[in-house]
């Protein structure tokens, strides 16, 4: 064999071995990731912005993506979608799980037993089965509650509207936080002189009709936390500027989109607050059985002028006077 010959052929194996330790290295360094999946039970601004807010607490301190691998998931509304998913984190070893939305939160916990599960965006964990108590969840599974204030939004529904004598709250009996939010919305109402119509819708695609059913009912509209409504807020607008209802509501983003006002939490500070969480388990091994759910104490009034020039209200010049923020 010629030398030339032996030098191409040495040379072709040096390049083979350094490929084979680069791709062993790249694997390596793969692996060496923290992975986190996410799953949440549906598409809409409140929960992005809670999962948003997560991701970017962790990246604030170093875990950006040379340190974390996220695996982003949605159930598409779902419930079974949403166990699937959890199967999937279970089999694929992630090192923590992120479920945004209560029934996510169900889904995730009934499969993994044996792996951090953060929640956020739940509404109160202890109505769903996911742990034994606030102060000591006794479980896997911790995180921060979006519990808003439903007795003070109803109160703003008295100021804006205080005509209205029978309040139709849309909500699907099958989320656990509805339910608890319905309870607080009656307890509420009795106090303020309202009687609430229930309104049960068990899918996005049924959203309109339900609300359309409340017209000639119904002096004003209230729709909760609840992740099937909000999905398709945008048909509970429309039969609200119609029916000149007023439309008050659980969170911000509903009233961006069209709704008329609402007192509530921040999303994206409640996913912030729940990364931090997530840092005391990946730097300190906190134990989630042993964290308390977090609240968020802040809260601030939310108005749209626009909408409510489209129901026929005339919102008080005080009222607007001390909104935090004004969509037109």
């Amino acid at each position: 064999m010629s030398r030339m010959r032996r030098w191409t052929i040495g040379v072709g194996i040096a390049v083979l071995i350094l490929a084979a330790l680069i791709g062993t290295n790249a694997a390596a360094a793969a692996d060496a990731k923290i992975k986190i999946g996410i799953t949440q039970i549906v598409e809409h601004p409140a929960l992005d912005a809670a999962r948003q807010g997560f991701i970017d607490e962790l990246a604030a301190f170093g875990y950006d993506e040379n340190k974390v691998s996220y695996d982003l998931q949605n159930a598409q509304g779902d419930f079974a979608t949403a166990q699937t998913i959890a199967e999937k984190f279970a089999s694929g070893k992630v090192d923590l799980v992120l479920a945004i939305a209560t029934p996510t939160a169900q889904a995730t916990a009934n499969v993994i037993r044996d792996i951090p599960i953060l929640i956020t965006a739940v509404t109160d964990p202890v109505a769903a089965g996911l742990v034994e108590s606030i102060e000591r969840p006794g479980t896997n599974v911790t995180g921060t509650s979006d519990l808003t204030p439903v007795a003070k939004q109803l109160e703003l529904l008295k100021t804006i509207a205080p005509q209205a004598k029978r309040v139709g709250v849309l909500y699907n009996p099958g989320e656990a936080n509805s339910l608890v939010q319905l309870d607080l919305a009656r307890k509420a109402a009795a106090g303020l002189g309202f009687s609430v119509v229930e309104v049960p819708v068990d899918s996005s695609s049924s959203v309109y009709q339900a609300a359309q059913s409340t017209v000639g009912k119904v002096d004003a509209l209230y729709v909760p936390t609840d992740n099937t409504v909000v999905s398709a807020l945008e048909s509970v607008v429309i039969v609200a500027e119609n029916a000149k209802l007023p439309l008050i509501v659980g969170e911000t983003d509903s009233v961006r989109r069209g709704a008329l006002g609402t007192i509530s939490i921040d999303y994206y500070a409640l996913g912030r607050q729940t990364g931090r969480m997530a840092l005391e388990i990946l730097e300190k091994n906190a134990n989630p059985a042993e964290m308390p759910i977090q609240y968020l104490d802040d809260v601030e009034l939310v108005l749209n002028l626009g909408a409510a020039e489209r129901m026929g209200v005339e919102l008080p010049a005080e009222l607007v006077a001390q909104a935090g923020q004004i969509f037109d």
